[in-house]
């Protein structure tokens, strides 16, 4: 049985925030409030291609965490982004972020690959993180 330990109020809020961020689904309806506020699930259901009702549970576990707020207008409900804590984890990121050092020439993004990718689940494929030192499979074929 773990012990279960007790952190400061600032830390707890920030896990969760994380924790509430960390689906897929969560971050792409929180971009869809930052690119334009107050919508409702039915939009937000047309734009993300899930079941309103998996979009709603999702709405919810972002509510807990008070990252978006509710509106009533007549029956419908308007999410918007709950700024308090958005701001509480910027200040947090921005504070964190500030002590680490990386140099510029080991600064890469995930997202870059440098072979090119056939078959199945190929889409997921290109966002695998690349080494700069290993070389990839097509460019060790070249040298044999």
């Amino acid at each position: 049985m773990t012990k279960p330990l007790k952190f400061d109020e600032e830390t707890e809020a920030i896990a969760e925030i994380c924790k509430a961020l960390g689906h897929p689904t969560r971050v792409q309806i929180m971009t869809l409030l930052w690119k334009r506020d107050q919508r409702t699930c039915g939009e937000i259901v047309e734009l993300i291609p899930l079941a309103q009702s998996t979009i709603s549970k999702h709405l919810l576990e972002l509510k807990k965490a008070n990252l978006v707020t509710i509106q009533y207008e007549g029956k419908k409900t308007i999410y918007s982004v709950g700024v308090d804590n958005i701001n509480a984890l910027k200040k947090y990121f921005s504070s964190y972020l500030s002590t680490i050092e990386i140099s510029e020439e080991n600064k890469e993004t995930v997202l870059t690959t440098k072979h090119k990718v056939r078959g199945r689940n190929s889409h997921l494929k290109k966002y695998n993180y690349q080494f700069s030192h290993k070389k990839s499979k097509e460019e060790t074929e070249i040298l044999i």
